[in-house]
């Protein structure tokens, strides 16, 4: 019985050890052929944006192209199923908002993936939104705001049911007790085009969505989401500075693989997409659409999703947000 089992764990012991010998050889032989990387979003939203911007240099750090493929469909939950299930060998990665695994798991009663299917790589950066309402509401402050919705009856604009603007809004009618109701679009687009024509009086909306707009005056920018102030109005305080104490809401845009792709070729790739996106040339580009460059390390990144999960389904459990 005793030789039995020592023969049983030699075999255990020399599977592991091949194991571990051929992860090795894959992550110094990595890459040998083009990266996937998939959005899980239509084209030309802020994942595209920070991969497109960063290929070229990622390309030339790993002298391998860099393909991006837009795998949009239920809140992203299809182009993260597709990167889940791929093979396990580099060759696929995955860049989403956050809100894919801090809020999906909370609003859909069926997930095609689990959370531990998936491998955090990085932080890439981190964004807020921007609240903004039509000059003709005549507030120009949160505290006017605030003290408006307790008397008038007002509504609220975001780019659909679950994404950070509406999440957002939520969290702070939920900490100062006023009260709107949510009018939901397809995108930020169609919501800050209502509420510039003032059909619908605010929106908590994406920062270069309605930066062009601020800046004309068409809409008055009260306070943004973040912790800090947004890089393209740092003249407008965040919530929390406005006197809402203790607000904060940030998203982030996080690179992930399969699960079982080797540490050593997920850090080799993070510092590739990292180091790309940390060229002046990059950080400009990426600050000029509200996002600030963050690169951080695996275990950081597990930790936020980790965090942000728990403190956004307690806000979709409070207002019954189901997207199935």
């Amino acid at each position: 019985m005793h030789r039995h089992l020592s023969r049983h764990a030699l075999t255990w012991g020399l599977a592991l050890l091949a194991l571990s010998a051929s992860s090795s050889a894959l992550a110094q032989s990595w890459p040998q052929k083009p990266i996937k990387v998939i959005a899980p979003y239509p084209p030309g939203g802020p994942s595209d944006l920070v991969m497109r911007t960063a290929a070229d240099k990622i390309q030339a750090i790993l002298k391998q192209p860099i393909v991006i493929e837009n795998q949009p469909g239920a809140g992203g939950n299809i182009g993260a199923a597709a990167v889940a299930r791929a093979a396990p060998d580099g060759y696929t990665f995955l860049i989403a908002t956050d809100t894919l695994l801090t809020v999906n798991p909370h609003v859909y009663k069926t997930m095609p993936f689990k959370l531990d299917d998936l491998k955090p790589v990085s932080v890439l950066s981190s964004f807020s939104q921007t609240l903004v309402c039509n000059p003709s509401l005549g507030v120009k402050t949160l505290p006017e705001l605030i003290a408006k919705a307790k008397t008038t009856s007002l509504s609220y604009a975001s780019g659909g049911p679950g994404v950070p603007g509406h999440l957002s809004t939520e969290l702070l009618l939920n900490m100062t007790g006023m009260q709107m109701v949510h009018v939901p679009y397809k995108g930020p687009a169609p919501a800050m085009q209502d509420v510039l024509a003032g059909q619908v009086p605010c929106g908590l909306l994406a920062g270069p969505t309605v930066l062009p707009h601020v800046r004309s005056g068409k809409l008055t920018a009260l306070a943004v989401s973040g912790q800090a102030r947004s890089p393209t109005l740092p003249e407008v305080p965040t919530i929390a500075e406005a006197g809402v104490k203790g607000y904060e809401a940030d998203f982030s845009l996080i690179l992930l693989a399969p699960k079982q792709v080797p540490d050593e070729v997920v850090a080799k790739f993070r510092q590739a997409v990292v180091d790309a996106l940390r060229t002046p040339e990059a950080a400009e580009r990426l600050k000029a659409t509200d996002q600030i460059v963050i690169g951080s390390t695996p275990e950081v990144a597990a930790a936020k999703i980790a965090k942000d999960n728990a403190k956004w389904g307690v806000v979709a459990r409070k207002i019954g947000l189901s997207l199935d």
